[in-house]
C-alpha cells in the first residue's frame, strides 16, 4: 500500500480528479498510479471489433501520456507508474485498488440508475467493493473557505470511526481543522425528551473522536450535532469543505449491503470530493490497524507530533495546560443545530 491510484478515463479525462490525487501523492510522499482500462467489446462483429478496440488503445495510451505530462507539471518530484490494462474499468481499478493506499476517480454525474447499471460505471462499484478508501471527485476542493475544514460524517458506527481516524490525519496533514458532524434525523413522533437525546449524541460523538484528539493535538477538532436528513445536512456543510469523510456503510441500511444509502446520496449531491473509508479486513497483513495506521507505515511523512503547527488556534508548547515543549491536548468544541 504505497500508491495513489488514479482512474484514467480515456474518453472524458477528469482534471480535478488527477490534480486532487496528484496533490495528494505530493502530500503523502506516495507514488502516483495512472491506471486506464479497456473494456471488450460485445456489440460488433469480430473484426469491428478488434479495430475498435485497437482505437480505443491509442486513446488510452495518449490519455496517460497526456495525465503524466499533467502531473509532472504540478509536482515534478512525484513519481509516477502508468498502467493500460484490458478490461470493465470498475473491476479494473477494484483489483488495483487492492494495493494501494487511496483509490481516486471522477464522476460523470451519471443518475442513480445509470451509476448502478451502466456498463462504464465506475463510482459505485468502485466505492462499494474497493479495499482503500476512494476518493470520488465530483466537485472541487473549496480552497477559498477560511479556516479550511474537513469534514466527517459520524455515527457511532465501527465503518464511522476508520472515518474519523482517516479524516484527522488529512486534516493534520493539510493543516486544516475538523468538523465532526453527527446528523440527528427529525422524527415525526417525539420519542423522549429532545435534550436528553441531544446530550447521548453529543456524548458519543465525543467518544468517537477523543482518541484522535490526544494522537494529533495539532488539528482543531469541532463537534456538531445537526438535526434533519442525513444526506441534506452533510451535503450543505460539503459548501464550504475541502471533503467530506464518510465510513462505507453506517447504521442504516440492510445487514449485507455493500454501500449505505447516506454514501449513495452524497455521491450525488455533495459539493466537494467524498472520502468513502471502509473497515479493514481482520485477516489482512495489518491486522485490525486502522487506514490512518496503514498509511503512516507506508509513508515518509513525519510522526504527528512533529508536524508544524498552523495559524488556526491550536495550543503552541507550553500554553493552555500543555506540558513544556508539547503541544497541549484540547477537547473538541461542541455545537448544536
Amino acid at each position: 500500500m504505497n500508491d495513489v491510484l488514479v482512474g484514467v478515463d480515456p474518453q472524458d479525462l477528469s482534471i480535478p480528479a488527477l490534480i486532487w490525487a496528484a496533490d495528494e501523492a505530493a502530500r503523502r510522499g506516495l507514488r502516483l498510479r495512472l491506471v486506464a482500462a479497456v473494456p471488450s467489446v460485445h456489440d460488433r462483429l469480430w473484426y469491428d471489433a478488434l479495430a475498435h478496440q485497437g482505437a480505443m488503445r491509442i486513446r488510452a495510451e495518449s490519455a496517460l501520456a497526456n495525465a503524466e505530462d499533467l502531473v509532472r507539471e504540478l509536482h515534478d518530484g512525484v513519481r509516477t507508474a502508468t498502467e493500460l490494462v484490458d478490461g470493465a474499468p470498475a473491476t479494473v481499478l477494484r483489483d488495483s485498488a487492492s494495493h494501494a493506499t487511496l483509490a481516486v476517480v471522477g464522476s460523470r454525474r451519471l443518475g442513480r440508475v445509470g451509476e448502478v447499471l451502466s456498463e462504464g460505471s465506475v463510482v459505485v462499484p468502485l466505492t462499494a467493493h474497493a479495499d482503500c478508501p476512494v476518493v470520488v471527485v465530483r466537485a472541487p476542493e473549496h480552497t477559498a473557505v477560511h479556516p479550511p475544514t474537513l469534514v466527517v460524517g459520524v455515527d457511532g458506527s465501527e465503518e464511522c470511526r476508520e472515518a474519523v481516524a482517516f479524516a484527522v490525519e488529512e486534516a493534520s496533514l493539510r493543516e486544516a481543522r475538523l468538523r465532526a458532524v453527527w446528523v440527528w434525523p427529525r422524527s415525526l413522533l417525539s420519542h423522549g425528551d429532545v435534550e436528553e437525546g441531544l446530550a447521548e449524541r453529543r456524548r458519543r460523538l465525543s467518544e468517537s473522536v477523543a482518541g484522535c484528539v490526544e494522537r494529533y493535538p495539532d488539528v482543531r477538532i469541532t463537534a456538531e450535532v445537526l438535526r434533519g436528513h442525513p444526506v441534506e445536512q452533510l451535503a450543505l456543510t460539503s459548501q464550504e469543505s475541502l471533503a467530506l469523510v464518510v465510513g462505507r456503510r453506517g447504521r442504516g441500511g440492510y445487514t449485507g449491503m455493500r454501500l449505505g444509502s447516506t454514501v449513495h446520496g452524497l455521491l450525488h449531491h455533495a459539493e466537494c470530493p467524498v472520502i468513502t473509508v471502509p473497515r479493514p479486513e481482520r485477516e489482512g497483513l495489518d491486522g485490525d490497524r486502522s487506514w490512518a495506521d496503514r498509511t503512516r507505515s507506508h509513508s515518509d511523512r513525519p510522526a504527528p507530533g512533529s508536524v508544524t503547527r498552523s495559524a488556526l488556534g491550536a495550543p503552541g508548547p507550553g500554553r493552555d495546560g500543555g506540558a513544556k515543549g508539547r503541544p497541549a491536548v484540547r477537547p473538541p468544541e461542541h455545537t448544536e443545530r
